[in-house]
């Protein structure tokens, strides 16, 4: 008799799951409480589905058992995951690393994926409300669902985080956890943008530019990174924001203050800078202030800057005080915006934390607390930056877990 195999979750990581139960000859069932699986696979990459990273690095993580994520990652890694999607014909391109699908189309991996799980013969259920999930009496499990109940040898929580509840992840993953005693560290909100104090940024909304960004807290860093910033008018987005967000959540959510740094000259030191500005004003002395940043900086950012400055936009350059350089100086080096909040769960591309590590093994991503009960993907305290790193994490849990959980 067959194995039966029950996953809750129709995301990336259920669907590499279910195969990987499926191809060790378990009969397969997912339950997905939306009209359709791998709905957030379609909004990966901006629509283009950036499956994978070649640079696959344990610093690419953020957990709280700091060797976890790669102990899993090496069970499963990039090759496997390369010759796998090759085997549902998918051929990929390569962009400084980046793994893309030639089609460069998100549904494409989505199609492949259902494809090969309609012909594996694995069921897929859809737009089920889950009642209650339990063990089932000597070993199994019961889930009781609106429309019926289910009952399977083995369980995989595939129900992803709190991040993207449009998508279909509205945290029921962490109580169905919770309710089989697993531990969950609060989930908040990670790879999202960062609001801001201050009145100047609906004057700075629409901005783009390259520079530097540093969180700090309490004197000590947090995290940086440099990139694309972007401004908008209740803080700062673009990845640079997102790669350090999660830091700034959970300083927040511990009632710590933080300050984010941004540097808009990334490529000069503060000494450079000071030197830079002098040689302008030498050469752009007859020039007023307004028109002393041209060609350097977007010409609302210049502004922002002068008035934060003390510099009026009118005065000729030839007039302005050493010290307002100064003050210019520290504000294109280390522009000061203290951070209110993150944006929420539904502009969030994952979340921070979740179930505990500690409690699941890493060689197949099973309970230490239940056998025979799985937790991949999302659900678990693992967040990868952006890059293809989130997608990487839910095929490598995916595959593990169904492969075990099948046998």
């Amino acid at each position: 008799m067959k194995k039966q195999v029950m996953i809750i979750g129709g995301g990336a990581s259920g669907l590499a799951a279910a195969i990987g139960a499926v191809r060790q000859g378990a009969d397969v069932t997912i339950l997905e409480h939306m009209d359709r699986v791998g709905k957030k696979i379609l909004s990966t990459g901006n629509g283009r589905c950036n499956m994978t990273n070649l640079a696959m690095k344990a610093e690419c993580y953020r957990c709280s058992q700091k060797q976890f994520p790669m102990k899993v990652l090496d069970r499963f890694s990039v090759w496997d995951t390369l010759k796998f999607f090759d085997e549902l014909g998918i051929v990929t391109k390569n962009k400084n690393g980046y793994i893309y699908p030639n089609s460069e189309q998100a549904s494409s991996v989505l199609d492949a994926l259902r494809l090969e799980t309609e012909h594996s013969g694995v069921r897929i259920v859809t737009g089920c409300q889950i009642r209650r999930i339990k063990k089932a009496g000597k070993g199994g499990f019961l889930a009781e669902t609106d429309q019926a109940s289910f009952k399977a040898d083995a369980l995989i929580l595939a129900t992803g985080s709190k991040a993207a509840p449009v998508t279909g992840s509205d945290g029921s993953g962490y109580e169905y956890a919770k309710s089989f005693g697993h531990t969950v560290i609060t989930p908040l909100p990670a790879l999202v943008q960062l609001r801001c104090q201050g009145k100047h940024f609906k004057q700075l909304a629409g901005i783009r530019c390259e520079a530097a960004v540093k969180l700090v807290s309490e004197g000590r860093t947090l995290a940086a990174d440099e990139g694309e910033v972007q401004l908008t008018d209740y803080g700062i987005s673009g990845i640079p924001t997102f790669q350090i967000s999660r830091f700034a959540s959970v300083a927040l959510d511990q009632g710590r203050p933080v300050t984010a740094y941004v540097d808009f000259l990334p490529s000069k030191s503060m000494d450079e800078t000071r030197q830079f500005l002098r040689r302008r004003v030498e050469c752009l002395g007859y020039r007023s202030c307004g028109d002393f940043l041209t060609g350097v900086l977007n010409k609302k950012l210049a502004g922002v800057l002068l008035k934060l400055s003390g510099i009026s936009i009118e005065t000729p350059v030839n007039q302005v005080p050493a010290g307002n350089w100064e003050r210019l100086v520290k504000q294109l080096k280390s522009f000061e915006a203290v951070v209110t909040a993150t944006n929420s769960f539904e502009q969030a591309q994952v979340c921070c934390g979740g179930v505990d590590t500690r409690e699941v093994r890493a060689e197949s991503l099973e309970s230490k607390l239940v056998p025979g009960l799985f937790l991949i993907g999302e659900l678990l305290d693992v967040d990868g930056i952006c890059g293809g790193y989130n997608l990487q994490w839910a095929w490598s849990t995916g595959m593990l877990a169904g492969q075990c959980a099948g046998r």
